[in-house]
C-alpha cells in the first residue's frame, strides 16, 4: 500500500489510496451495521419471543400438595412456575427479546392479581378463627408481597441508580410465605377454619373482582373497533384472571368438601368451575374486538364476558345457599 501511494503521488494523485482507504472502511462499518440490524429485526427478536412464550392455561395444573390446604399449595405452585419455570415476562428489559411479548406479560400479571385477592381472603378470613383473631403472619406477608407491580426490574433509574427489589423478588418470597403456612397448617400450627360464611365471603369477593373485569371488557365491547391496539391486552388479563380463579375455586371446592357436601352445592359448583375453566381455555389466534354480531371479525371479548358473567352468576347463586 505504501508503495501504491508512492506512486499515486509520483503521478499526481496524492491521498487517492488513503481516501480509498477510508470509503472501504465506512462502506464495511455500515454494511457490518446493517447486518446486525437485520439479525436484531428478523432473527434475535422474533425467534426469542417463540423460544419464551408460553400462556400456560393447562387445567389439570397442580400444586404438589403434601398437607394443609391444596387451594394453598396451588397457589404457590402456580406462582413458582410463572417466576421460576416460565419466565416472568412483565418486567423484562428492552435488550431482551421478551420485553416484545405482550399477552404473555398481560395473562401472568392476571394470575398473580387474582392470587394476589386469593392471599387477602386468606390473611381476612379463611386463616383467622374469627375476625378479632391475630392475622396469620405468613398470610400477612404473602398478601401484601403479591401485591407488588409486576413490571419492576432489579434497575428503575427513576428511583435510584442502584439495584432495587424486582417483581421476581418479591413473588419468590410469596412463595416461600404460602409454603411455611401450609407447612405450619399440616403440622397442626396454623389455622384455616373451614366454614360455611368464610366460603361464603370468598365468593363475593371473587364475584365483585369479576365484576371489575367486565367493565373493562364492556367498555371495549361498546366501542368495537378492528385496529384496537388494547383489546388483547384485557383479553390476556381477563384470562389469566379467571385461570387462577378456576385452579383456586377447585381446590377450595376440595378442601371445603365437606361444607360443600352439607349445603348440596357440589353440582353447582362443579359448573361454576367449569364456566372458569371454557373461559380460561380461549385462545383464539388474533383477538378481535369486532361487532358483536360479526361473522367474519367477531369479537373474541365478547366471548370471553360471557363465561365470566355466567361464573359470576354461579357465585353468587352458590353464596346465596351458603347463606342460608
Amino acid at each position: 500500500m505504501i508503495e501504491d501511494d508512492y506512486l499515486y503521488k509520483k503521478n499526481g494523485i496524492s491521498g487517492f489510496g488513503s481516501r480509498t482507504r477510508r470509503a472501504l472502511g465506512s462502506s464495511k462499518f455500515w454494511l457490518v451495521s446493517l447486518a446486525v440490524i437485520v439479525f436484531v429485526a428478523v432473527i434475535y427478536y422474533p425467534a426469542g419471543m417463540v423460544v419464551v412464550h408460553k400462556i400456560d392455561d393447562n387445567p389439570d395444573f397442580t400444586g404438589n400438595y403434601q398437607g394443609g390446604s391444596h387451594s394453598v399449595s396451588t397457589a404457590a405452585a402456580l406462582i413458582d412456575r410463572e417466576v421460576n419455570q416460565n419466565r416472568w415476562t412483565a418486567n423484562d428489559p428492552f435488550f431482551l427479546p421478551s420485553a416484545a411479548l405482550d399477552n404473555m406479560p398481560n395473562f401472568q400479571t392476571g394470575i398473580v392479581y387474582a392470587l394476589s385477592r386469593f392471599a387477602i381472603e386468606l390473611s381476612d378470613q379463611i386463616g383467622r378463627t374469627r375476625g378479632t383473631s391475630q392475622v396469620d403472619p405468613d398470610l400477612d406477608d404473602a398478601a401484601g408481597l403479591l401485591k407488588f407491580r409486576g413490571d419492576k426490574w432489579v434497575f428503575d433509574p427513576s428511583i435510584s441508580l442502584l439495584p432495587g427489589v424486582s417483581s421476581e423478588q418479591q413473588y419468590r418470597q410469596a412463595i416461600a410465605a404460602l409454603n411455611r403456612y401450609n407447612q405450619r397448617l399440616a403440622d397442626g400450627q396454623a389455622v384455616f377454619e373451614r366454614r360455611a360464611d368464610n366460603l361464603q365471603e370468598t365468593l363475593n369477593r371473587f364475584a365483585n373482582d369479576l365484576g371489575s373485569a367486565s367493565a373493562l371488557i364492556d367498555d371495549k365491547v361498546e366501542d368495537p373497533s378492528l385496529f384496537d391496539r388494547t383489546a388483547d391486552d384485557i383479553f390476556y388479563a381477563t384470562k389469566g384472571r379467571l385461570y387462577a380463579y378456576s385452579l383456586i375455586l377447585r381446590d377450595l371446592g376440595t378442601d371445603f368438601e365437606q361444607v360443600i357436601n352439607e349445603r348440596q352445592v357440589a353440582p353447582a359448583w362443579a359448573e361454576m368451575v367449569g364456566s372458569l375453566q371454557a373461559a380460561a381455555a380461549l385462545d383464539p389466534l388474533v383477538v378481535v374486538n369486532g361487532s358483536a354480531d360479526g361473522i367474519v371479525f367477531p369479537n373474541h371479548l365478547a366471548g370471553l364476558g360471557f363465561y365470566l358473567l355466567r361464573a359470576r352468576t354461579q357465585m353468587r347463586e352458590i353464596s346465596s345457599i351458603l347463606q342460608r
